[in-house]
């Protein structure tokens, strides 16, 4: 585990705008010492990426991650109900046209059975479920089937009409998720890889949803204020959103690719107190402790 505390002077928003660390036990160790491997979902739909990338951490978080191809649920070789966790990685599922998310959730929406699967299983309160990038918005048109996510925004063409590719600076805001309740209030850099990242409040209600419990990430700016402008806020999302949770913190969607950051020689930079494992590594040990 690492601990880590936001620093960040007003003169100086450079490089302290990221984070203090200080490396302590693993909090994930005893779990693992038990050999207990929860099953984990690596879910990819043609031309998913990044899920080698997200298998690696899990696995070293003391899961066992499964490499699930949407195919081999429609086919039934094998169903959701066998696994603690399900995560929808990102890339460019479907070709990246426009709404490729959108077009992946939908053949789980429109397929009566897929969709009773899928819904159970975000039922069951034993399970947790993460989507990044794609599978952020993939989970996002997903939300009538999941329990709490009936505000969620949708995710939508970027502000600045191109694809996005760049290490950003974002706030872990205080709220119910289990991948981030240890998190709180970190200011951490992180890859962000996409179209279509904005946050469209216009089916929701603004004012709320921008204060609400559920946004569970924001971009910010050196300082660690909410950042709106470009590149600072690299999608043009309101109120610098980037990931929503549920109420009970099982699921969490997010824009920006954790598992690409997971370790610290995949930083541009990083202080070298954080030796091999950088802080974003927490999230898949605490998902682990939670799994427990």
């Amino acid at each position: 585990m690492q601990e880590f505390d936001a620093i960040g002077e007003e003169d100086d928003p450079g490089l302290n705008a990221v984070l203090s660390f200080e490396p302590t036990a693993d909090i994930a160790a005893p779990m693992i010492a038990t050999g207990v491997r929860p099953r984990v979902a690596i879910l990819r739909e043609q031309g998913v990426n990044s899920q080698v990338e997200m298998a690696a951490a899990f696995n070293q978080a003391g899961f066992s991650a499964i490499d699930l191809h949407m195919s081999q649920l429609f086919s039934g070789e094998m169903a959701l109900e066998d696994f603690k966790g399900m995560v929808a990685c990102g890339g460019f599922s479907y070709g990246d046209v426009l709404g490729a998310g959108e077009g992946w959730a939908k053949s789980i929406l429109y397929h009566p059975a897929m969709r009773d699967q899928f819904a159970a299983f975000f039922d069951r309160p034993d399970t947790f479920s993460l989507g990044v990038c794609n599978g952020c918005q993939m989970l996002s048109t997903l939300k009538d089937i999941i329990p709490g996510a009936e505000r969620w925004p949708g995710f939508v063409r970027n502000e600045s009409e191109q694809f996005e590719a760049r290490l950003s600076l974002v706030r872990i805001e205080r709220g119910p998720s289990l991948f981030l309740q240890d998190m709180c209030d970190s200011r951490l850099p992180i890859v962000v890889s996409h179209g279509e990242g904005r946050a469209d409040l216009s089916a929701a209600d603004a004012d709320h949803l921008e204060h609400a419990e559920m946004i569970a990430m924001r971009f910010v700016d050196g300082f660690g204020e909410v950042a709106s402008a470009y590149p600072m806020n690299p999608n043009g999302s309101p109120a610098g959103i980037t990931a929503v949770t549920t109420p009970d913190g099982r699921v969490l969607a997010m824009m920006p690719h954790p598992e690409r950051v997971f370790r610290t020689v995949q930083m541009s930079w990083h202080p070298d107190e954080w030796e091999e494992d950088s802080p974003w590594m927490r999230m898949f040990r605490t998902a682990r402790v939670w799994a427990d």
